[in-house]
């Protein structure tokens, strides 16, 4: 999902915590101790052997209902939850690789885990998604609940990870979240992937895409058409790291030749796009491939 982002928001709300930090202030009462991010840890190397998508490879991405799995790509994107074993294994019998995704940025309140959050880990709402609430993730138990689920994934033969949400920075989460901590967690995220032979995909936050690149073997983008951010993935591509992008804009599902426009920027850039339903339910889909 793309929420709506606003970095002037996050840039202030992180000033005014250095403020408070340099003034001697309480400081944010729901941050954890030891809030600040730590020095940054280098990337940890693909496991030897472990699968990566390539630059040339097609894809599929249904998170909602019976996934359509006759579709003649080289990965599928799923919900690592919601998928039952039985469709992850038929798919790679199929010689497709299988993308498990998964929120590391905010609580759902239906999933089997849900639980396991802390009422001080749960922030504001996400707009527009009802029973998502934005995570501290300076927290040490969300991060041992992601932890958990990345284990859920290498469990279910998953071959990489979609982790969701990983700019709630730059949204308004309700913590004091800043550019700093949220580079120290997506490295976490990453970094725990790699080191149980997942590959592992970027989701938007576009404007730490230089620095997180080094991280991560695949990028899953929202809506860079539209926005106008596409530009900015060329870290990915020139580094044979494939870019896999979904639009939902109606006038690229109804209008064949302003599809087609969109498709031909899409190859020139080199992106994997497809125009699907926001849903994601499978119940639109066109492929620039």
């Amino acid at each position: 999902m793309k929420p709506n982002s606003n970095v002037c928001r996050a840039w202030v709300a992180g000033a005014l915590a250095l403020l408070m930090t340099a003034c001697g202030g309480g400081g944010n009462e729901d941050a954890p101790a030891g809030d600040t991010a730590s020095p940054a840890a280098s990337p940890q190397p693909p496991a030897a052997g472990a699968w990566a998508p390539a630059l040339a490879d097609t894809w599929q991405w249904q998170l909602h209902g019976t996934v359509n799995t006759s579709y003649a790509v080289a990965v599928y994107d799923v919900d690592l939850f919601d998928t039952p074993q039985a469709t992850i294994d038929a798919l790679k019998a199929a010689g497709r690789r299988v993308v498990c995704y998964f929120s590391a940025g905010s609580s759902e309140d239906w999933r089997s885990d849900f639980s396991r959050f802390n009422a001080a880990d749960m922030g504001n709402p996400l707009d527009q998604w009802p029973g998502e609430r934005w995570l501290d993730t300076r927290s040490a138990n969300v991060r041992t609940i992601m932890q958990a689920r990345l284990d859920l994934a290498v469990t279910k033969r998953c071959d990489g990870v979609e982790p969701d949400n990983m700019d709630g920075y730059a949204n308004q989460p309700g913590f004091a979240l800043t550019a700093d901590t949220q580079l120290d967690y997506n490295r976490f995220i990453a970094n725990q992937a790699r080191a149980r032979g997942l590959a592992v995909g970027l989701k938007n936050d576009v404007d730490q895409l230089a620095a997180l690149e080094p991280y991560f073997d695949f990028a899953v983008n929202e809506q860079c058409h539209q926005h106008g951010e596409c530009s900015g993935y060329s870290v990915f591509t020139t580094r044979a790291k494939p870019v896999f992008n979904a639009e939902y804009a109606s006038n690229w599902v109804t209008d064949a030749t302003a599809r087609a426009q969109l498709c031909a920027s899409a190859r020139a850039a080199g992106l994997r796009t497809l125009v699907l339903a926001e849903a994601l339910d499978d119940s639109v889909r066109f492929s620039c491939d």
